[in-house]
């Protein structure tokens, strides 16, 4: 995952395209954030679907996606077309993420106010993003145009074309760890991501989504378990600690958070660092440039 702030396009092109050499990274991620969240407030954040696009064309073999969209930002029509198009654009490679959008902090709070976009409630965010998967799932399966009328979204003859390349739809991926968030991953999800924090906790989490599966008739099982982990240049061994401890966990989709600025060779740094040692294989030295 390399957050698209406070760095260059050219910095975040030449990791991915890095990346889309080694077998070991199987995806990329981007953020989805108007402004930065840490450093400069006024330094640099690309639209992350924008840049999402441009790395799809310049890649070829990385599934690719933004942990996670936000639902705040953009309606779920708009959504379902930027996201099928850059399905389009990548061959097919698209992980689609969504969540609810950024916690009332101020420093994602205040890109809402300076971009013109309202801010609702908690109860008003998590409604509306289970209508969004809904309605996103409909326009790009559905062959005809429909009309949906919720609580929070109203569209009359709805239609997406063209359809995504991936059958029936890319992956969802519903990222968040607050309950209410959980019944909405409970019943889209392909992908349920715990946006960090601690191992037990991101587990106890896991352990409720089941519980809200079985509630609804769903096989749990049927959701893999993503988390994000911050990597630490420096400590290398940390991050292979808590990389198996959330695969002991039941966590099978692993994205690690490469901190800016990005050394050289960092996709390589990783795989043989921190992926391969995971195998029993031996490790790299530290990445050049990393101070």
């Amino acid at each position: 995952m390399t957050a698209p702030a406070q760095v260059a396009y050219a910095d975040v092109l030449r990791v991915w395209r890095e990346a889309d050499g080694i077998p070991q990274i199987e995806h990329a991620w981007l953020f989805d954030h108007l402004m930065p969240l840490g450093g400069d407030p006024n330094g640099p954040a690309f639209e992350g679907w924008t840049l999402l696009s441009a790395l799809a064309a310049r890649t070829e073999r990385l599934r690719l996606g933004v942990m996670v969209t936000s639902n705040r930002f953009r309606p779920p029509a708009v959504l379902a077309k930027i996201a099928a198009t850059v399905d389009v654009v990548s061959g097919g490679r698209l992980e689609f993420g969504i969540g609810a959008g950024s916690r009332p902090e101020p420093a994602a709070r205040r890109e809402y106010a300076a971009h013109g976009l309202p801010f609702h409630d908690p109860v008003h965010a998590v409604g509306s993003l289970a209508e969004a998967c809904a309605i996103i799932r409909r326009l790009w399966t559905e062959p005809a145009p429909f009309d949906f009328r919720g609580d929070y979204h109203q569209l009359t003859g709805a239609f997406c074309a063209p359809k995504p390349v991936q059958r029936p739809h890319p992956p969802i991926l519903v990222g968040g760890q607050a309950t209410p968030t959980l019944r909405v991953a409970a019943e889209h999800a392909d992908v349920w991501n715990m946006p960090g924090g601690s191992i037990d906790k991101a587990i106890e989490r896991s352990t409720q989504l089941d519980r809200l599966c079985e509630e609804i008739g769903r096989n749990p099982a049927e959701i893999t378990r993503s988390i994000v982990l911050p990597v630490s240049y420096d400590r290398p061994r940390d991050t292979r600690h808590a990389v198996r401890a959330a695969l002991d966990g039941g966590f099978g989709h692993i994205v690690l958070g490469l901190p800016a600025p990005y050394p050289t060779e960092v996709a390589r740094w990783a795989a043989d660092t921190i992926i391969t040692p995971l195998s029993g294989k031996t490790t790299a030295p530290e990445p050049r440039n990393h101070r």
